[in-house]
């Protein structure tokens, strides 16, 4: 088998709806901080649309605010709302599709600064409406889709997890009742975009400050998680992992978004250190040792459908090219991803 058949799972189209994508290859969401006072400028837009004109299939945008008083406590963070970061964002669309490629926006809100519990009824609603506005303005502005940032203990994940959400009415309780924030914000952006619009969720069992959380502890609990989101109008589930081959419960190899896959039917995104460093690279090229959680590994997984999708985060963060070059057979032109990386947007 030759480099080219070995990497041709990465690269065959995909469609779901009316979202046709040209690989499986997603650029995950990362937080950057390079737009002023929430607008994304000419900067931003050059930054995605070198990925997408390296090959790409599918680009979802660093994580956007909506308009919440609580929803960013970073500066820099690009805003989903308002004239001049929609304009910006309009521009960054045009840059990606001109340049071949599909984007979607990532929709955002950071956390309750106390905890969930603290929220009214009526300001639940309000956050949920400015979701549904702001998933309304990506239509309008001309993304791909949306996706929904429900992971890493940020509020609508802040929402599902007992450990955060102390709740007493009906939005807290059991695992089916902690879902009920998250179902209505999939509801109202269904509402605010129609029938043929992708929604994307994202989700994870791990928190930013604790990588051993579960929201679910079983599959029974992990299925009773996910139905009323699909039944509130998911398409594809974004399964955030750190690393993507590490088996999510005892007695199945299958990872977090194999498992999610089996339970829903539905298309979804892995992700979880891949391509990231040095070590992955060299070991593909030699043909030795990465079978398990190299890239060879992870296109045995797709090939067999665990999962439908695979989000690249650092290593395309470091070089543009990067899909294009594993396309090519280009190895040895790889870039190793630095924390360096991290000071540019290029």
């Amino acid at each position: 088998m030759n480099y080219t058949q070995t990497v041709e799972p990465l690269f065959k189209p995909f469609k779901i709806g009316n979202l046709e994508l040209a690989n499986r290859i997603v650029m995950a969401p990362m937080t950057r901080q390079f737009s002023p006072n929430g607008v994304p400028g000419a900067n931003v837009a050059s930054y995605y649309r070198h990925r997408a004109e390296n090959g790409v299939g599918l680009i979802v945008t660093e994580g956007t605010i909506i308009n919440h008083p609580d929803a960013s406590n970073q500066q820099n963070i690009p805003h989903f709302y308002g004239e001049a970061a929609l304009n910006g964002w309009a521009n960054v669309v045009s840059e990606v599709h001109e340049a071949g490629g599909k984007i979607i926006p990532q929709i955002w809100h950071m956390g309750a600064r106390g905890h969930v519990g603290d929220y009214t009824e009526a300001e639940i609603a309000d956050i949920v409406q400015s979701f549904a506005h702001s998933a309304l303005e990506a239509k309008r502005i001309g993304f791909d889709g949306i996706e929904l940032h429900g992971a890493h203990g940020y509020l609508i994940d802040q929402f599902l997890w007992e450990k955060t959400n102390p709740r007493t009415d009906r939005y807290g309780g059991d695992m089916l009742a902690r879902t009920t924030f998250a179902v209505e914000v999939v509801k109202a952006c269904r509402l605010a975009v129609g029938a043929e619009f992708p929604i994307v969720l994202r989700l994870s069992q791990w928190k930013s400050n604790d990588y051993t959380a579960k929201l679910a502890e079983t599959p029974e609990l992990l299925e009773q998680f996910l139905t009323p989101l699909v039944e509130a109008g998911v398409d594809i589930f974004h399964c955030s992992t750190r690393r993507f081959w590490e088996p999510e419960f005892e007695g199945s190899d299958l990872n977090f978004a194999g498992w999610v896959k089996k339970l829903t039917g539905k298309p979804t995104i892995t992700v979880g250190s891949v391509g990231l460093d040095g070590d992955f690279i060299s070991l593909f090229q030699e043909g030795k040792g990465a079978a398990n959680v190299g890239l060879e590994g992870l296109i045995q997984r797709l090939e067999r459908e665990e999962f439908d999708m695979v989000a690249i985060g650092r290593a395309l963060l470091v070089d543009p090219a990067w899909a294009a070059k594993i396309r090519d057979g280009r190895t040895d032109e790889l870039i190793p991803f630095t924390s360096e990386a991290l000071k540019t947007l290029n």
